[in-house]
């Protein structure tokens, strides 16, 4: 009894994660094709509140009461109140050191004809304000808004989006509800269709963009390296990506600050914040060309 369970502490141990920095480093110097998968953890660290978990509310609710097309229809109004706060929030982020590492990392690389390409969850545009351009945003883009009649997919920067949003959105759950008519939220201006755009994210209950997700596919499928940094693993289709990668023998390092479901399938896993690991992780290696 006590060999099998000395046995069964050593296949453990064999299978867990490695922490290694110096043996990540020496994989990473030999990569040519890296994925990165990033999730809310890492705009998290930049102070982009999450609306998960314990405390993660709006007013009285969670992302998931609001981020689906029932809420929209039933209750435009509130749901434009909520992401029209969540883009005036995002005038104070600013991309944090594992955001700019990435970046750094993906410029320095492609100088030496090596590829990094960022997929990530979030829909917060960090990654592309701290200079990364290899991105591909599954969940959609906060800044991007559809219409809901035309299907016109347009940038929008506008703060606010809509002079009846102005002012709005206190997350104070004692705040009440704007109640603006919909024709005074905003409208599409093309052709003067006039029709009620809706933000361009994918909510809960939706399926992800056909041709964003054929494209990750494809990178996932070409990489010799993926991290996987600051994402819970629970989100689909996102969370079977990393494993998926595994499965072909390809080395996955995840950076994370508590290991995930996800977590033993991978070869290196360091715990802790993106914002401190990545710097060093991405770091230019002694082997790189000059």
């Amino acid at each position: 009894m006590i060999i099998h369970d000395m046995m069964n502490e050593t296949m453990a141990t064999l299978s867990r994660p490695l922490s290694d920095m110096t043996q990540f480093r020496e994989v990473f110097s030999k990569a040519k094709h890296i994925v990165v998968l990033t999730g809310a953890g890492v705009s998290a660290e930049s102070g982009v509140p999450t609306f998960r978990g314990a405390g993660g509310f709006w007013r009285k609710w969670q992302a998931q009461d609001l981020a689906t097309p029932q809420a929209f229809k039933s209750n435009p109004s509130l749901v434009w109140e909520f992401y029209h706060y969540r883009r005036e929030v995002m005038a104070s982020k600013k991309p944090n050191p594992a955001h700019i590492a990435i970046a750094e990392c993906e410029k320095r690389l492609k100088e030496q004809g090596r590829k990094v390409v960022v997929i990530t969850q979030n829909i917060d545009e960090l990654h592309k304000t701290a200079g990364s351009e290899n991105i591909l945003e599954l969940h959609g883009n906060l800044f991007t808004t559809r219409c809901t009649k035309c299907n016109d997919v347009k940038k929008n920067h506008d703060s606010p989006i809509c002079p009846a949003l102005a002012g709005k959105g206190e997350p104070n759950p004692e705040c009440q509800d704007a109640k603006i008519p919909v024709d005074k939220l905003p409208m599409c201006k093309k052709d003067n269709c006039k029709g009620l755009l809706r933000p361009h994210v994918v909510w809960f209950g939706e399926g992800l963009d056909p041709d964003v997700l054929d494209q990750a596919h494809q990178e996932l499928g070409a990489c010799d390296l993926c991290l996987v940094v600051g994402t819970s693993s629970v989100v689909y289709p996102a969370a079977m990506f990393a494993p998926e990668v595994a499965s072909r023998g390809v080395p996955v390092a995840e950076f994370n600050i508590e290991t995930t479901p996800a977590t033993n399938s991978f070869g290196f896993m360091f715990q802790g914040p993106a914002g401190q690991l990545l710097p060093t992780a991405l770091a230019p290696h002694e082997n790189e060309r000059k």
